[in-house]
């Protein structure tokens, strides 16, 4: 029988500026290990530490504009776009323009912070 999510955990996230995280499906709100996902609503001006995470990151934005740094450059993904991030490449999101992004984020397997390998401070 299909399982209704009748609301997401909200996490504490990573980054200079607060960002909700609406986790629907993961390790904390359904515990799942082999997928999260989860919306993110990210404010102008908002860097997340650097990263070298285990899974495979699916990011769509649904609205503004979100940065993704990696080894060789940068890429803005803008509402209408998404962005795949394979496990092991270096990745650093931001949300650097006025109004900030609204974006889905798919975690294969789900997002964990012994995965996610932030950059030190």
């Amino acid at each position: 029988m299909p399982e209704l999510i009748t609301s997401p955990s909200i996490i504490e996230a990573a980054g200079t500026k607060p960002k909700r995280i609406e986790e629907y499906a993961g390790r904390v709100n359904t515990n799942h290990s082999s997928v999260s996902v989860a919306r993110m609503t990210s404010p102008a001006g908002w860097v997340e530490p650097g990263q070298r995470p285990e899974f495979e990151e699916i990011t769509v934005v649904l609205d503004g504009m979100l940065r993704v740094e990696h080894d060789t450059g940068a890429l803005d993904v803008r509402a209408g776009q998404g962005v795949i991030c394979r496990p092991g490449e270096w990745i650093r999101y931001s949300t650097p323009e006025e109004g900030g992004a609204q974006y889905i984020a798919i975690c294969l397997p789900a997002f964990s912070m012994d995965s996610v390998h932030r950059d030190a401070e």
